[in-house]
């Protein structure tokens, strides 16, 4: 596979969880999507350390796993405490929650 075709799934990938982020109103998709758009960055920090023949690259993807991992755990952690509140996941029920 060339860059040039790594980096066009990468964005496919992109975009379509900017869209799972801004359309979906349920926080599991949400989540998800942002899950998404994390490894498509992480397909593009790989893509361009193929291509420069860099370790840097790598250990990037190594971080942004670690990261996505804690943020995946949080989130999770957050849905629960907030459905079993709530009875529900959809975003619009949780804004009304600033009132």
């Amino acid at each position: 596979m060339t860059t040039t075709s790594t980096l066009l799934v990468a964005s496919g990938f992109f975009f379509i969880g900017l869209f799972g982020v801004l359309v979906r109103r349920n926080i599991l998709i949400v989540l998800m999507s942002i899950e998404l758009m994390l490894n498509a960055v992480n397909l593009t920090f790989a893509a361009f350390s193929r291509e420069l023949e860099q370790a840097a690259g790598q250990m990037a993807v190594f971080f942004v796993i670690t990261v996505a991992a804690a943020e995946s755990a949080v989130g999770l952690g957050l849905l629960i405490t907030l459905f079993r509140n709530l009875k529900t996941v959809n975003t619009d029920q949780i804004q009304a929650l600033k009132e």
